[in-house]
């Protein structure tokens, strides 16, 4: 009589239960991974925008912003800035600026889509010319930023 070779049902069950659990647990880390990842990205770029604000305001005494160039509908323009792809597709960036004395403004980054229903706990984060940053959702600016 020759012995088969081979695995067995049980065996290939094993296999695919212990598979299935590793999956379980890696895939939720995986997307916080990647939302963070996103999140970061996002507070890179508006860190970006901050600094060339403060140099616009160096050079034209006052923000550049959506209020201060009604034509520029993100506030980007001015600052020769474009929003990287990788932002972009993830989130909404908006410059408010108000040319008051003092002058003030506030980077925006929404998220939209898939970004918007993973990141509760963050949601919207901003950065204004103090360099307070803030979030909308309901975590911890420390924890978000």
């Amino acid at each position: 009589m020759r012995q088969g070779k081979g695995f067995t049902l049980i065996e290939l069950m094993i296999v695919v239960a212990i598979a299935g659990i590793l999956a379980a647990i890696a895939y939720p880390s995986y997307i916080q991974h990647v939302v963070k990842s996103n999140r970061t990205a996002a507070e890179s770029f508006l860190l970006t925008v901050a600094n060339r604000q403060e140099q616009y305001l160096l050079d034209a005494r006052q923000y550049a912003g959506v209020s201060a160039d009604p034509g520029d509908s993100t506030g980007l323009t001015t600052l020769n800035l474009t929003v990287p792809s990788n932002v972009s597709t993830n989130y909404t960036i908006k410059v408010g600026a108000v040319t008051t004395t003092p002058p003030y403004y506030k980077v925006t980054a929404t998220p939209t889509g898939t970004q918007l229903s993973r990141d509760t706990q963050c949601g919207s984060v901003s950065i204004d010319q103090t360099g307070t940053k803030r979030i909308s959702g309901t975590g911890s600016v420390t924890s978000c930023w």
